[in-house]
């Protein structure tokens, strides 16, 4: 990417856009756990369809996870073109993880993890973390991909702190999704699960 992609206001502002788009998404997924009337806006799912929409968004995840290590192993090798069509195309991955993750959430239910004790703890600190980094770093990938959409590769080594914010944004992002993908095999496929259908609920796992 030679060439920025969004030049103008965005370039001048990208931390007024970034702060934008995160209220924006923060707005879209707290509504859907704390607002029935927004919630309403989506159809209620069957159990069918729940957990048809739970393995496509843990295969999304997949793939933004083997999209963003790429990245990763591509702007360490010098390969800014290919870094750059990686982490653009995790972003998309994640819009699409969100066109699935909000009608699951409004019109589906809660799976309630159902194991061995030790496995439960283990389960709900992964779970835990992963919710807290998936929740700290949509600004900062944000900002991250702001950057890399308005400036030119020179530009980003030298004017911004793309490098810096760039390794904390994919790692934590990475993180988050790597722990999603676990606590989904663990709740989906390693042990058992019971269900309850969608009600006025705080947060629901994978």
């Amino acid at each position: 990417m030679e060439t920025p992609v969004l030049g103008g206001p965005v370039r001048e502002r990208p931390g007024t856009v970034t702060a934008i788009l995160s209220v924006i998404g923060y707005v879209a997924v707290l509504g859907v756990f704390l607002v029935p009337e927004f919630a309403a806006l989506f159809p209620e799912l069957t159990r069918g369809q729940v957990d048809f929409l739970t393995h496509a968004i843990a295969a999304v995840n997949t793939l933004t996870i083997i999209s963003l290590s790429l990245g990763w192993y591509w702007i360490r090798s010098g390969n800014v073109q290919k870094h750059a069509t990686a982490m653009v195309t995790s972003f998309v991955l994640i819009l699409v993880f969100l066109g699935m993750y909000l009608p699951r959430v409004a019109g589906g239910g809660t799976k309630y993890f159902v194991g061995p004790d030790p496995a439960y703890y283990a389960y709900l600190i992964m779970l835990a973390i992963h919710i807290a980094l998936s929740i700290l770093a949509v600004p900062v990938v944000l900002y991250a991909i702001v950057l890399g959409l308005t400036h030119t590769p020179e530009e980003l080594r030298t004017q911004t702190p793309h490098k810096k914010v760039g390794r904390v944004a994919a790692g934590s992002w990475l993180l988050s999704l790597i722990l999603g993908v676990v606590t989904y095999l663990l709740l989906n496929h390693i042990y058992d699960s019971t269900f309850e259908a969608a009600q006025a609920i705080v947060f629901i796992p994978l």
